[in-house]
């Protein structure tokens, strides 16, 4: 007779069924129209959350919209707000390795079982609003609309004092957009996903302006249109909502290199903020940290009241990024960077120049084929001495002569070379960068999947 199993057997086998049941769960949702095939509507979310009692008017929240710059943004204003002592919950996308990213209570991915909790009280209704959906000739719930009543379910259950939202795509229509931000973050707008946005940034300004919402806080970046800008002041005013502008209200009033990131000073909506150190590089992250400061304080005491210094600083220091002009390896040194556009690509060129000295950076570049590549590498092209062309496992992913070709068309043929496969591209470009000596570097860009995968490749999973 076989003895019986022990504790740790029993938790293991435990832990087997319940990876077994989210490998499922996961497959279930990918199986719907992705985050880029949408029909834009609020019905079916709105009918699922209010099947489900509404779990998103049990906390409050603070929304984020923007082209670039939304996730690390509201990374810090978790960072800083867990350090408060508030629950946090934290929706962000897209995931870079796992799911399980997207949804985060107290600053911690969500657990597997805590996740299938939250599925499992949702899928029932999400079932009844599809059927609804397909009798009237309309679609089934997307993968981010199910994503989103998880993660509100979710955050419900835990339950949070606080979540930070950011938005899948645009604003008003976006799936997050049932919740009612008590402040609404516009980080920098440029132009991407126009097929669904608009085709200049005032047309995608105004879709994402609607999260702004009556009588709450609206906190903007610098924007590089007036437009914008202007169109942003016409919807909280048309709201009530009060509106903080980075320039005008708040922003950097010093930044300096430090070592492994850099040291700040912030004027923020109600004091100024010094010796301050934020664990990234680059001017843009600067300016996401001094919008996330302002949104803390609009949230904390409508941008009246300071917040403590020492608790401030802890919660700028333990902020991460994942993907994000992120060191991923050293000898030779390797970064990778999630810009998907042309806005996140010139992001990145000036904080390269501002924080690396390189004597040579050999560019891994993987893009997807419905972004514009030209312009992305017509920005990178001064500060990459040669490009490998290669391709992530997306389907989405633009093939590599095709991408070869408009790369030769910006650097020339000498500078380009196609490698099917991304981590024989990853080793070509360290072997390139090798051939500068001391002080060689590889960058791997062009999408969050390219950054993703290069993570995978070196074994850095931790997001």
């Amino acid at each position: 007779m076989a003895p019986a199993p022990d504790s740790s057997q029993r938790e293991a086998a435990r832990n087997l069924d319940i990876m077994k049941r989210l490998r499922e769960v996961e497959e279930a949702i990918l199986a719907r129209a992705p985050e880029h095939d949408l029909e834009p509507s609020l019905d079916r979310i709105s009918a699922v959350m209010e099947l489900a009692g509404d779990p998103q008017h049990t906390f409050r929240v603070i929304h984020l919209t923007g082209t670039n710059g939304k996730t690390t943004t509201a990374r810090v204003v978790e960072s800083i707000l867990r350090e408060m002592g508030l629950t946090t919950g934290r929706f962000t996308s897209p995931h870079l390795h796992t799911m399980l990213e997207r949804i985060a209570i107290g600053g911690r991915n969500i657990e597997a079982e805590k996740f299938l909790a939250a599925y499992d009280e949702v899928i029932d209704l999400v079932d009844i609003v599809d059927a609804r959906s397909v009798a009237e000739g309309g679609p089934r719930m997307t993968y981010f609309e199910v994503l989103v009543a998880v993660a509100y379910a979710a955050f419900a259950d835990a339950p949070v004092d606080v979540a930070i939202v950011e938005v899948g795509m645009g604003g008003s229509w976006d799936a997050t957009n049932v919740a009612d931000g008590t402040v609404s973050v516009i980080t920098p707008i440029a132009l991407d996903h126009q097929h669904f946005l608009g085709n200049t940034e005032p047309d995608i300004a105004l879709e994402k302006s609607g999260i702004i919402k009556a009588d709450g806080i609206a906190v903007s970046a610098l924007q590089a249109d007036p437009a914008v800008s202007a169109i942003l002041r016409d919807r909280a005013e048309e709201v009530g909502a009060q509106l903080a502008v980075e320039g005008e209200q708040f922003g950097i009033e010093a930044a300096d290199v430090a070592v492994g990131g850099q040291a700040l000073t912030v004027r923020g909506l109600a004091a100024t903020y010094e010796d301050l150190f934020l664990p990234f590089h680059g001017t843009h992250m600067a300016q996401n940290a001094a919008v996330a400061i302002a949104a803390v304080e609009a949230f904390l005491g409508g941008g009246e009241q300071p917040l403590d210094l020492e608790v401030l600083k802890a919660g700028l220091a333990a902020a991460t990024s994942p993907g994000r002009l992120e060191v991923v390896r050293r000898s030779p040194t390797v970064l990778v960077d999630a810009a998907h556009n042309p806005a996140g690509a010139r992001a990145l060129r000036d904080g390269l120049n501002e924080a690396f000295t390189f004597t040579r950076l050999v560019g891994v570049i993987a893009i997807l084929k419905d972004k514009d590549a030209t312009e992305m590498l017509e920005v990178l092209e001064p500060v990459l001495d040669e490009v490998v062309v290669s391709r992530t496992t997306s389907p989405r992913a633009m093939r590599p002569n095709d991408l070869a070709e408009i790369a030769r068309g910006v650097f020339g043929d000498s500078r380009v070379t196609v490698v099917e496969d991304l981590p024989d591209a990853l080793d070509q470009a360290a072997a390139l960068a090798d051939q500068g000596g001391v002080g060689g570097g590889v960058l791997a860009t062009g999408s969050v999947v390219t950054a993703a995968e290069v993570r995978m490749l070196l074994g850095v999973t931790d997001a």
